[in-house]
């Protein structure tokens, strides 16, 4: 009786098998046949195409290389073939981005991981009624005037945040101390989060790490390690991949966690009946009590997730990644304490209107170190994208069939000389501020991105909704640590990918960042 059943799933087994093989080698041949003037590299591997180059080269290079090399739309190889297209072309991102981009969603894999880590949330959410719903119960507590009323907190995060630094500083008797300061800026993060939009402390800047901070940091943060790359390069073409394994058990783990604090907030929450603030729980109650149709408490649990893990991720390699450019530009940093110093107390207003080179810095560390380095989409059916230039057989739209990948690599797009200048690469924040650079830039620049406007928070109906969030808690940041500390760095330092790019020292294999950290 054991062994019929073990035979039949057996049999079960290799019939999926051999039917997402079939489905594999179908999508293969016809996107071959689609991309026959789509220029691109030879695979490097039969088995892992170029995944194994992404992963093992600096963040972004191998982008950089097929677009010198080939033009503005390139097909390059997955793992077992599978066909993937990376585009540049400003006229086929503003299509794939704005008017066509719930005919883009997010792909399979990103989806189920997603699913698999924060639950059916705003980031798994597809199409355009489901997502414009979700969409509203957040946006209400993440608009600007929202934020207003939020900067007392990001503020208050900040000095606490400050006041460590200065008890390490005086704890090594001197007026200086090397301090991690990705740690730090992660605690930050999260300790920002929870409470600007939970009424939550998870107290990271008060004690040790909260275990969930380390948890997710377990997750994200290891990426040198076989199984991230499998997980890397296989879940576009076999989701599932995504609960298997070591790595498996840890995002189940960190859901569980994030879970069981969303849902403890949120039942306090409903206790405490806190609809009177802006906060984001404040917001989900009013939100839910005046629904026409009942939101599911996992539903509310998901969103949480989503907003924490969010929350966590991007603004702490973001914040790092400023502090690291600002300490590798003395002159810069200098110059942004004087016009930091300039101004008594920094308001809302002040940060947004007042404070000109904060806000140019930042936007030139988004550029270069935009915290998503790829932007992924997938074919919901077969699309005609319209370019602004032609394809080798002179045709300027490209027909993308149902289900094919396509990557927005974003170091290329912030890179562009053609946009940016010849020092393209290089970390010069009055690009932002000379009038001339900025009519040439509008001039060449097309749909959605316009202006000032970077993709390091996408663009069109799907950009990140808590992009104004983010921005104040850094410059919050920003403007309370450099009034109390100089910061120099003295190590070498790369970017590597994990979830987000981080910076790390040469060398190591998790985030890294040591500054040495002078008390004013």
């Amino acid at each position: 009786m054991i062994s019929t059943i073990i035979y039949k799933f057996s049999l079960l087994l290799f019939g999926f098998g051999l039917f997402l093989l079939g489905q594999l080698l179908y999508h293969t041949l016809s996107t071959k046949h689609a991309f026959r003037s789509v220029p691109g590299p030879r695979p490097s591997s039969w088995i892992w195409g170029e995944e194994w180059n992404l992963y093992n080269d600096l963040p972004g290079k191998p982008y950089e290389d097929w677009h010198r090399h080939f033009g503005k739309v390139v097909a390059f190889s997955g793992a077992f073939g599978h066909k993937i297209l990376s585009i540049t072309d400003r006229r086929a991102i503003a299509f794939i981005l704005g008017e066509a981009a719930y005919s883009f969603p997010k792909p399979t894999g990103v989806r189920a991981w997603f699913k698999a880590l924060l639950g059916e949330g705003i980031l798994w959410v597809e199409g355009k009624k489901a997502h414009e719903t979700q969409r509203r119960l957040l946006a209400p507590a993440l608009n600007l005037q929202s934020v207003r009323l939020l900067t007392h907190v990001f503020f208050e995060t900040s000095i606490r945040l400050a006041n460590k630094w200065a008890k390490l500083v005086d704890e090594n008797h001197d007026q200086k101390t090397e301090i991690e300061v990705t740690d730090w800026t992660g605690r930050f993060a999260l300790d920002t989060v929870g409470i600007a939009a939970f009424s939550y402390d998870f107290e990271c800047l008060s004690g040790e790490p909260h275990q969930l901070a380390i948890s997710l940091d377990g997750l994200t943060n290891n990426e040198h390690k076989l199984s991230s790359f499998y997980m890397r390069a296989l879940f576009w073409i076999f989701p599932a991949i995504v609960k298997l394994g070591k790595k498996g058990e840890m995002v189940r783990e960190v859901k569980h966690q994030l879970g069981n604090i969303a849902l403890k907030m949120w039942q306090d929450a409903q206790v405490a009946g806190e609809k009177g603030d802006r906060s984001l729980m404040a917001t989900m109650l009013k939100t839910t009590e005046s629904s026409s149709s009942p939101i599911r408490e996992e539903e509310i649990v998901a969103q949480m997730r989503t907003v924490i893990s969010a929350g966590y991720e991007t603004v702490s390699a973001v914040a790092a990644w400023m502090l690291y450019e600002l300490a590798t530009h003395p002159k810069v940093q200098d110059a942004l304490r004087e016009e930091i110093c300039a101004i008594p107390d920094h308001s809302f207003d002040d940060l947004n209107n007042h404070l000109p080179l904060l806000d140019a810095i930042l936007k030139e560390t988004l550029r270069l170190h935009p915290a998503i380095l790829e932007n992924h989409h997938e074919a919901s059916e077969t699309i005609i994208v319209p370019l602004s230039s032609p394809l080798l057989n002179g045709e300027t739209q490209l027909v993308i069939p149902k289900g094919t990948l396509v990557a927005i690599p974003l170091n290329v797009l912030h890179t562009e000389e053609e946009i940016w200048g010849d020092d393209a690469k290089e970390f010069r924040p009055s690009r932002w501020l000379d009038d001339n650079v900025t009519r040439d830039m509008k001039a060449k620049r097309a749909g959605p991105i316009k202006d000032y406007e970077l993709l390091a928070f996408s663009a069109g109906p799907r950009s990140c909704i808590g992009k104004t969030f983010a921005i104040t808690e850094i410059k919050c940041l920003m403007v309370t640590v450099l009034q109390r500390f100089s910061f120099r760095c003295e190590r070498e330092i790369e970017p590597f990918q994990s979830f987000v790019v981080r910076p790390r020292v040469v060398g190591e294999t998790a985030s890294s960042l040591p500054l040495i950290v002078t008390k004013l």
